[in-house]
């Protein structure tokens, strides 16, 4: 554990290192949750936006985008329940003086249990080889029993708190960090104030005049934003069930406990679909898009062991399933993307607090109805982090040496190719921006003139530049270069010609959406 929170640690300086990511307002030693993409991670950002929007919109007949405000009328969230019920259950350690969320303190304390079950199965693993036989060893271990015994006892606890009659049972969360003597990660000390509810919306006024002014709310979420604009959408689309609508949008949480760099932030951007269903199709339709966006996390090549679904344990009001997407993160596995059955609690709330009739005619079925939704919610920062963390690596060389790289996917990589002159002289630095010219309406190009050509080699690596092309005086002879590929550092000689063929394709996003169909 204490060897990921090194690489993670290392992850973060490296973002700031190689303009990924800066604390926001850095020169003021910059300002709580709040981050700013630099120049190559605003590029990083907007192709992975790239990618889930056009996955959504493009391969989707059925599915179309709208980019609703962030200001919207107050009384939204009245009727979606945020004014009311939009909380976090925040516990106080009395001698740091720091505050968690209570919910997550034994959260971690399930996954320590089930950390100390995976080691006793890698050490069997190990020992065994292929003969081990994992079922028969869970079933008989006697240590593995044990963490499975209190793993399941605090797994029913936790979920009798958590969907207690009324709310979530503070006093009975309280007394389970208490009975699982859970320590204060700072101070070391089990001396917790007790768990109180904390609402997580912005507030701020609109209006020119201080006694004339409204109050309104900072959105917490994008998703209001597609119900709200349903009717607006469903008619002048001429839309029929089952249609979808995708949106991307910043969104804003007053999270009291910010922290793991840009996994939790108070300022954020969300990747919401909202798919509009028949009522009773509502499960299957869930099925379906877990397994469509599994399969969009794991086209990106990153290993289907680290990917799994996690069910909830406490359903949201609106919601009769829901599962989230999780990562293996650094710091363990964490969720990326939430799937919920939404059921027609949305459209409803907004008709009775409107006035409004938001309803859809079915000339099949000859009736009119509520219709039912599937959402897909995925954090564009915390899936950045989660690309981020798979692709770094510090790589021990034949010769030695160590390199940094990112091993990107090539079709998200912030620049595609880097042109370098072998010299700063003798035409080629000319030619090589004749490259860059030619090349540049395609995708992103970077010209670097800069130090030794393995130190610009390394420089590309660490951004995850999966292409560099070398320009000598061969090429002013035959119009051929050197392509250098980064993942494997091999390079051959190829036409300034074939450039454009040989690289197009791979840094596509069409590259990696041919394989969703």
């Amino acid at each position: 554990m204490a060897q990921q929170e090194e690489v993670f640690k290392k992850i973060v300086s490296h973002c700031k290192e190689y303009g990924f990511v800066f604390p926001s307002s850095d020169i003021y030693d910059g300002l709580g949750a709040v981050y700013d993409y630099g120049q190559n991670g605003v590029e990083l950002k907007n192709n992975i936006k790239q990618y889930w929007w056009q996955s959504m919109v493009l391969l989707h007949e059925n599915i179309v985008g709208i980019d609703a405000a962030i200001f919207m009328h107050p009384t939204t969230w009245k009727a979606s329940g945020h004014v009311d019920a939009f909380n976090d259950p925040l516990i106080d350690n009395r001698d740091s003086k720091k505050r968690y969320r209570a919910d997550v303190l034994i959260e971690e304390q399930m996954a320590k249990y089930e950390d100390k079950i995976q080691k006793e199965i890698e050490k069997a693993r190990k020992k065994f080889g292929d003969t081990f036989d994992e079922a028969q060893f869970r079933a008989t271990n006697a240590r593995v029993l044990e963490n499975q015994e209190k793993y399941d006892q605090l797994h029913e606890r936790f979920q009798t708190v958590m969907n207690a009659d009324g709310g979530i049972d503070l006093d009975g969360m309280k007394q389970i960090i208490l009975d699982e003597e859970i320590v204060c990660p700072i101070s070391g000390t089990r001396n917790w104030t007790d768990v109180r509810q904390f609402n997580l919306m912005f507030s701020t006024e609109m209006g020119a005049a201080a006694e004339g002014a409204s109050k309104i709310y900072l959105r917490p979420e994008t998703a209001q934003g597609i119900f709200v604009n349903y009717l607006n959408v469903q008619k002048t689309g001429r839309m029929k069930l089952p249609f979808g609508i995708a949106q991307i949008g910043k969104a804003f949480r007053n999270e009291i406990v910010a922290r793991q760099f840009i996994f939790r932030m108070r300022e954020f951007e969300q990747m919401e679909m909202q798919f509009f269903i028949q009522p009773g199709t509502e499960l299957d339709w869930f099925a379906k898009w877990k397994e469509t966006r599994m399969k969009w996390h794991q086209n990106l090549g990153f290993g289907a062991e680290n990917y799994r679904f996690h069910d909830h344990d406490k359903l949201a009001h609106y919601a009769n399933a829901a599962t989230d997407i999780e990562f293996h993160m650094p710091f363990g596995f964490k969720e990326v993307e939430g799937i919920h059955s939404r059921t027609n609690f949305d459209l409803g709330q907004h008709a009775k607090f409107s006035g409004k009739k938001i309803e859809y005619f079915d000339p099949e079925r000859n009736e009119s109805y509520t219709p039912y939704v599937i959402e897909t919610s995925i954090g564009v920062d915390r899936m950045f982090l989660s690309i981020m963390c798979h692709s770094y690596e510090e790589q021990k060389l034949p010769d030695g040496q160590t390199r940094t790289v990112l091993h990107l996917p090539a079709a998200l990589a912030p620049v595609k190719l880097a042109v370098f002159p072998l010299t700063k002289k003798d035409g080629l630095p000319e030619k090589a921006q004749e490259i860059i010219n030619d090349l540049r309406f395609h995708f992103n190009c970077k010209y670097e003139e800069k130090d030794q050509i393995g130190k610009r080699y390394r420089r590309m690596d660490a951004i995850g530049c999966p292409y560099c092309v070398t320009v000598d005086q061969q090429t002013l002879e035959d119009n051929t270069v050197t392509l250098r590929d980064r993942d494997t550092m091999e390079q051959k000689r190829v036409a300034i010609s074939d450039l454009r063929s040989i690289i197009e394709d791979k840094v596509s996003i069409t590259s990696l959406l041919k394989n969703l169909i």
